[in-house]
């Protein structure tokens, strides 16, 4: 009976052993830092695009790329936060006013400039350089509309409305109509009211369909938004720089710029082509020519010599 008990103890024993041996060695090896970068992406076209370009350059500069699923803008910045993502695509007015609860701020390099200091002081949450593209509110009419009124600018919608009162009809959506920085705002800030009875709202992403179609003479959208061009329609000059700042960037954490100090050196030269005029195209080709994601943001890449054709 002895013998026996004193077998089981040594057969335990070694099977404790064993079992910490292999816990420690999962352990050691969760620990270790993996060098794949995770991309994420906002839910919208443009984020998806832009997400991709950066995906498929990075891959091609040896980066060991990870492409997470889509979310919104609070759950990729949570996620950012919380190292499921390591980066993803930006805007200052959506960081500064929703994450950081700041106030809003038209000028882009003071935008950018406040934002970078709070975030990496307070989160360690670090702003690449801002791409020149500026996804803000734009008023838009047809282009032959423009031409025929002589409107360039919406100081000179504010003066052709102040001269024919009541003519315009304007469509927005609930949101823009009652902001400080939407329609109320520009109103006082470039002088003049379109009147009540000629305001019509309606849903997020109507009030340009209404354009293209009649029913109204001016509308606000995004400007990037690839109808612009799909439409034809003529974006004002925001001459007073009223709207806020809306400049793309890719956001990531110090400690992933710490594993890969030359990302943010990489990244720029992609990141320097992004204009107005090259995103909204890219929009375009993806919401109104049907192409994929993927072919729209590989061919950019190639015309413009940032990847090797495969």
């Amino acid at each position: 009976m002895k013998k026996l008990l004193y077998f089981v103890f040594i057969f335990l024993l070694a099977l404790f052993v064993l079992t910490g041996c292999k816990n420690s060695e999962t352990a050691s090896g969760d620990d270790k830092k993996d060098d794949t970068i995770v991309v994420g992406t906002k839910y919208h076209t443009e984020s998806y695009i832009l997400s991709k370009i950066t995906a498929l350059y990075l891959k091609d500069k040896g980066y060991q790329i990870e492409e997470a699923g889509q979310m919104g803008g609070q759950l990729s910045r949570k996620a950012l936060e919380n190292d499921q993502i390591d980066l993803y695509w930006d805007y200052t007015g959506t960081a500064l006013v929703t994450y950081l609860k700041q106030d809003t701020i038209s000028d882009p390099k003071q935008a950018y400039e406040k934002l970078a200091k709070i975030d990496k002081e307070k989160n360690d949450i670090i702003w690449l350089s801002p791409a020149a593209f500026n996804n803000t509110f734009a008023l838009l009419l047809k282009e032959e509309k423009a031409k025929e009124l002589g409107i360039e600018t919406i100081s000179d919608l504010a003066a052709y409305v102040n001269q024919n009162p009541g003519k315009l009809t304007f469509a927005t959506n609930a949101e823009f109509a009652s902001r400080p920085d939407g329609l109320k705002g520009i109103e006082k800030e470039y002088g003049f009211k379109f009147g009540s009875k000629n305001v019509k709202k309606m849903e997020t992403g109507l009030p340009i369909q209404a354009l293209s179609n009649g029913e109204v003479d001016v509308a606000v959208a995004y400007s990037t938004d690839g109808r612009i061009k799909a439409y034809n329609l003529k974006a004002l000059k925001d001459d007073k720089t009223f709207f806020p700042a809306y400049n793309g960037m890719v956001t990531t954490r110090a400690d992933v710029l710490q594993q890969h100090p030359n990302l943010e050196k990489e990244l720029k030269p992609i990141v320097d082509k992004l204009d107005d005029e090259t995103i909204t195209n890219l929009n375009y080709q993806v919401d109104f020519e049907k192409k994929s994601v993927e072919e729209v943001a590989k061919n950019w890449l190639l015309q413009n010599g940032f990847i090797k054709s495969k």
